[in-house]
């Protein structure tokens, strides 16, 4: 085997267990594939989660190259993709779970369906760093609320990684974005353009009462689950709708009921696991291009530099809740 025909990759053999860098095949385009050279990855709460054997959901066994999130160049194409070709800027949520190989690695073939070209104004670890939460947050507020200019939208969770992306797309469609968080995410909050709430400050009824003068927000977005969930079914005005990424666990359902308000949820990992309705991750990450190219939306990125090398240490600074901002590995030499 050639030189040429290797890459470099990030294991996880069994439940944290330390990552090892291991020379591996590099892998070959299928038919709907891209092989992308990867330059960043983003670094997932997911990615601890599974490296932990805590995350049954995501159907990542162990050993395996972790990482969902990645930006790079295509270096080639497979035989039946005509939407790409070898040079063109790249990113998506691609991989790291169901068995797929994660960005943490030189290469790595893709489901075209995945892709988009990444907004010429950005980064490559800018890039890298929207996939997973813009397409979480897009998939809540688009697809399922219908979000529109004149309404009221609440964010759970505004500073956080699908937070601040969600306040961004709630504004560029017109909408008076308000967002819950601590004292000190509040700078965060009101530099993308929402009202911040300090939840530990204000009451449910009181932020309702201040904001909407007790009406009760059109659109409530959880980003957190728990607590957070059951708040927002008492946040959402009479018909509204309620968003969740975490719905996972026993909620009481009769605050949204006597409102009349309607709930879903998302499940961002099911296209990847599934195979079905991977070509609308991939339409939603160019609109997430457009709005980058339109000024619309900037990703909130941590500036520490970190390789394939320090893999750990990133992951540690994800764990500690030291970050501000995605965390980025760099595959290759980045800007």
């Amino acid at each position: 085997m050639t030189q040429a025909s290797l890459m470099s990759a990030a294991i996880a053999d069994r439940p944290d267990s330390p990552l090892r860098i291991e020379t591996v095949p590099r892998p070959e385009p299928a038919a709907n594939e891209v092989l992308v050279r990867i330059k960043a990855s983003a670094v997932n709460p997911l990615d601890l989660k599974i490296r932990a054997g805590q995350a049954v959901h995501a159907r990542q066994p162990l050993p395996a190259t972790l990482g969902i999130d990645l930006a790079g160049v295509v270096e080639k194409v497979g035989a039946r993709v005509t939407a790409f070709r070898p040079g063109d800027e790249v990113y998506g949520m691609t991989g790291g779970v169901g068995g797929i190989q994660g960005s943490l690695a030189e290469y790595a073939a893709v489901d075209a369906d995945l892709l988009a070209l990444k907004p010429a104004n950005l980064s490559m670890r800018e890039a890298a760093a929207m996939p997973l939460g813009f397409i979480t947050a897009w998939e809540g507020l688009v697809d399922r609320a219908k979000v529109h200019g004149g309404q009221r939208v609440l964010v759970h969770g505004g500073a956080g990684g699908v937070g601040h992306l969600a306040i961004q797309i709630a504004r560029a469609f017109g909408a008076d974005v308000f967002a819950t968080g601590s004292k000190a995410s509040a700078e965060v909050i009101a530099r993308f353009g929402a009202t911040p709430i300090d939840y530990r400050a204000s009451s449910v009824e009181g932020y309702v009462a201040e904001h909407t003068g007790g009406r009760g927000f059109d659109i409530v977005f959880d980003t957190v689950g728990g607590v957070s969930l059951d708040a927002s079914f008492s946040a959402v005005r009479h018909f509204g709708h309620v968003v969740s990424a975490l719905g996972w666990g026993s909620h009481a359902l009769a605050p949204l009921s006597f409102r009349a308000a309607t709930y879903s949820g998302i499940f961002t990992l099911l296209p990847l696991l599934s195979g079905e309705g991977r070509a609308h991750h991939g339409a939603i990450m160019r609109e997430a291009t457009k709005l980058a190219e339109s000024g619309k939306l900037t990703p909130l990125v941590d500036a520490r530099r970190f390789t394939l090398a320090d893999v750990d240490a990133a992951h540690e600074a994800v764990r500690s809740h030291t970050a501000s901002g995605k965390i980025l590995i760099d595959i290759a030499e980045v800007s």
